[in-house]
């Protein structure tokens, strides 16, 4: 029964409110609740004032302030409405005690509070609107994920494995890099890519050349090949005009090495067991998949010893152009050298740290890394 609770359904709804008001302003910044503690103080000492100038004075219009603070990180319209109900209350102990003042200025104070109220209360209900508006665009975004970039094997043989992708902005859960790894019967297949462009027309180019890869990668047992196969079909799709670059890799079974074909793509980087780096350089540079008509070159590998404890780094522009405030880009060969980590895991982690860190405005695009380590 209702008398049983020990807590009427009005009590509820106010401490419903309370609690909400207060999450609120404890999600908030640190900076922000102290701006807002400013101003409720402000409120506060011209009530004050206004008791103790006498009753030919007010500043009860002040309190229209009250519910628009409250809104502020509110997660219920409740909490605004409760605030304009009290400095509505608030303005008629004013009038009350300023009997002097005009009958008009404490309508158009109440007035006020109202009209704040209200657009208060409607600003909390839109937030809220299109917050739930953003969560099923960014569910979509990470089904669309786990379809596109689906989770790379860790082990492969001999190779360890591992692969991370930042996003520019936190709503960006996808994007135009892409990467692939498969165990086929020619080896270890890699691929690492980097769309021109943005937006959800490098969305369809991404899973257009992912799609590829995992078709021909099984069927393709020469590498350079294999490159052509995707450059021909992305510059005969009518549907784009983009261009992707792209560092493909075959990690023979039972071999000391790696096969590269780099299409446009930042140079790879190498480092050995001593802890030596080096960029792996092609034999002749490409251009990018759908950009080789330009030139009508065939594609070309090139073979790199990869022996046990070396590890293989592959990254897109977004890591490698990252500035820092004296517009000096992200020194990657150095950093990667001074990190001790064998794991690939534990290194891209502390890559992705470091270049976080090192970006002077956040990251202004998306980065992509794959790390390859070779095991005894």
């Amino acid at each position: 029964m209702a008398h049983d609770r020990g807590v009427s359904a009005p009590e509820e709804g106010a401490a419903d409110t309370a609690q909400a008001g207060a999450a609120g302003f404890a999600a908030m910044p640190r900076r922000s609740r102290r701006l807002l503690t400013g101003a409720y103080v402000l409120i506060a000492v011209a009530v004050l004032l206004d008791l103790l100038t006498g009753p030919k004075t007010t500043v009860s219009s002040i309190l229209a302030a009250v519910p628009a603070l409250a809104a502020a990180g509110a997660r219920s319209a409740r909490v605004p409405l409760v605030a304009g109900a009290l400095a509505a209350i608030v303005v008629g102990l004013l009038a009350f005690g300023n009997q002097d003042v005009s009958a008009a200025v404490h309508l158009e104070a109440v007035a006020a509070v109202v009209a704040v109220t209200l657009a208060s209360m409607a600003g909390v209900v839109l937030v809220k609107t299109q917050e739930r508006e953003l969560q099923q665009v960014r569910t979509v975004a990470e089904a669309a994920q786990r379809a596109l970039l689906r989770p790379v094997p860790g082990r492969i043989g001999r190779l360890r494995i591992s692969v991370r992708y930042l996003a520019a902005a936190a709503e960006a859960r996808i994007g135009g890099d892409l990467y692939e790894v498969m165990d086929t019967a020619y080896g270890t297949r890699v691929l690492l890519g980097d769309v021109q462009g943005k937006g959800l027309a490098a969305v369809e180019t991404a899973a257009d050349v992912l799609g590829l890869f995992r078709v021909d990668a099984r069927a393709e047992p020469d590498l350079a090949r294999l490159a052509e196969h995707l450059d021909s079909a992305l510059a005969q799709s009518w549907q784009n005009e983009r261009f992707v670059t792209a560092v493909l890799l075959t990690v023979p079974p039972a071999q000391d090495l790696v096969e590269v074909v780099n299409c446009g793509h930042p140079l790879p980087l190498l480092r050995r067991l001593s802890g030596a780096v080096s960029e792996v350089e092609p034999p002749a540079y490409a251009p990018p998949l759908g950009l080789r008509a330009l030139t009508g070159d065939a594609m070309r590998s090139r073979t790199v010893d990869l022996e046990p404890g070396d590890l293989l780094l592959l990254y897109t522009d977004g890591v490698s152009e990252t500035r820092n405030a004296e517009d000096r880009f992200y020194p990657l060969a150095a950093r990667l050298r001074s990190f001790g980590g064998k794991e690939p895991g534990a290194v891209l982690d502390q890559l992705l740290t470091d270049v976080v860190a090192y970006s002077a405005d956040g990251m202004t695009d998306d980065a992509a890394l794959l790390a390859v380590r070779c095991e005894a």
